[in-house]
């Protein structure tokens, strides 16, 4: 199963986790942070970008391997996972 995104082909057959969040700038500190923390709070916050994280790398290990799209809005972000989504 790959996708090819913007970044490159993705195997999606060893992705370990998908999740959506959001980019925030909170006074010059930039967070990733869920989706809903953003419906929370983010009008205190200043909304960077939207993304979608794919991790590659095992369970309950340190090691870092994602994948990062960023998407400048929420539709865009959701056109991405309704097209990721047709692989599973």
């Amino acid at each position: 199963m790959i996708y090819k995104s913007k970044q490159g082909d993705l195997d999606l057959s060893k992705l370990t986790r998908l999740y959506p969040a959001v980019i925030v700038d909170m006074h010059g500190e930039v967070a990733e942070m869920s989706l809903e923390w953003v419906e929370l709070y983010g009008e205190k916050v200043k909304l960077v970008s939207y993304i979608l994280v794919f991790d590659f790398a095992p369970l309950h290990e340190d090691e870092k391997n994602r994948v990062t799209l960023s998407h400048e809005t929420k539709e865009e972000l959701i056109a991405t996972m309704t097209e990721v989504a047709k692989f599973f």
